[in-house]
């Protein structure tokens, strides 16, 4: 016999499944917002709205508002030049930028002057450059004293020049030949070539220099310093090495108010040597000092050759071992006879190749004070 159904039975079932069916709707609801913002784009957010010109401000309907021009990137080459073409070149840096360091020295190979010419375009007749970029810190003459030897002169023309326009000086080549056959009389020559340089340009510094020797380094600057410059201070002909201490022999340099100060140069010693020694005691007896590069930078080459014909060593000169003290030397100056305030001498200044002979010469008699 079936037993009868408890009272509310009926009302339970039709509870759970209202519950049921809630359950099921919130979670077809729940999913369809998951399914749905996953597979819509996010949108942008409204841009905010735009302040209105002003009011005395008109623009033309197709330009865009100055808010939304951009500035236009400008090229590198379209930079203005910092220094106007009017405005005159600021000076050179010390040292120069363009100096190389050892160079290669060598004289196996002949030199003409056609060469020196074509590879040395920007040096003016006379032997005269200056660099257009900047203005040269000092207007450099060299004097070099010289007879008879040319082919020498074409190894220091095609070696000097380029390192000379490295060291961006104004600069003038000044080749002080001498006339005839007397004894050969450096220091005079040396006197002549800094009177003459100056007829031609204000010079500022005078490098004394033999045509036989080159530098090895351009760093060797050949310019002028606060105390006179001794610039050939390691060459191969002595080892590499100063021979004695007060040696002022080959490439030195002066200022201007440096070498009015010792008098200029001694005119009195004919033949080779002992002028240079002269020359170091001028400078001492002055209160000047003598300034050198290391003996790195300082090294340079010397071109073998024989003893020039009139050019013996001088047998009164004072030998600098000998005389170590710094007074003039006692030993007599002058050969009995010898006229010796005045010299002929022809004056030259080279243009490095560009004439034919080598110089373009000028005869002057020069009359300089003795001592």
């Amino acid at each position: 016999m079936k037993e009868p159904a408890l009272p509310g039975t009926s009302l339970q079932r039709a509870c759970r499944l209202l519950v049921a069916f809630c359950a099921l709707h919130l979670s077809a609801t729940l999913l369809y917002y998951l399914v749905g913002s996953s597979l819509t784009p996010p949108r942008s957010p409204e841009p905010p709205p735009r302040r209105p010109p002003p009011a005395n401000l008109s623009l033309p309907p197709s330009r865009p508002p100055p808010s939304a021009a951009r500035p236009r990137p400008r090229p590198v080459s379209a930079q203005p030049n910092t220094r106007p073409d009017s405005a005159p070149p600021g000076l050179c840096p010390d040292p120069s930028p363009l100096l190389v360091g050892p160079l290669r020295v060598e004289f196996s190979q002949p030199v003409n002057l056609e060469e020196v010419a074509s590879t040395n375009p920007e040096v003016r007749e006379g032997g005269r450059f200056a660099p257009k970029d900047c203005k040269a810190l000092q207007k450099v003459a060299i004097i070099i004293p010289f007879r008879n030897r040319e082919e020498h002169l074409k190894y220091w023309l095609y070696y000097m020049h380029p390192i000379l326009q490295r060291q961006q000086l104004d600069y003038g080549v000044y080749v002080i030949n001498q006339d005839g056959d007397e004894e050969f009389n450096r220091a005079k020559l040396l006197n002549v070539g800094f009177m003459e340089a100056l007829k031609e340009y204000d010079y500022e510094c005078f490098v004394f220099s033999d045509v036989d020797l080159i530098p090895m380094d351009d760093r060797n600057t050949y310019k002028c310093y606060s105390q006179p410059r001794h610039l050939s201070v390691s060459m191969d002909k002595f080892g590499f090495r100063l021979p004695y201490n007060q040696y002022f022999g080959g490439v030195s340099a002066l200022s201007k108010e440096q070498f009015t100060k010792i008098n200029g140069f001694p005119n009195n010693y004919w033949g080779w040597g002992g002028e240079d020694d002269d020359i170091y005691n001028r400078l001492v007896f002055k209160g000047m000092g003598i300034s050198r590069p290391d003996a790195v930078i300082g090294k340079c080459r010397m071109i073998r050759h024989s003893r020039d014909r009139k050019n013996e060593p001088n047998p009164e000169r004072c030998v600098s071992r000998a005389c170590p003290v710094p007074t003039p030397c006692k030993a007599p100056l002058c050969k009995p006879g010898r006229t010796v305030n005045k010299l002929r001498a022809i004056v030259s200044s080279t243009a490095g190749g560009r004439s034919s002979p080598p110089f373009s010469c000028t005869e002057s008699v020069v009359t300089l004070p003795v001592g």
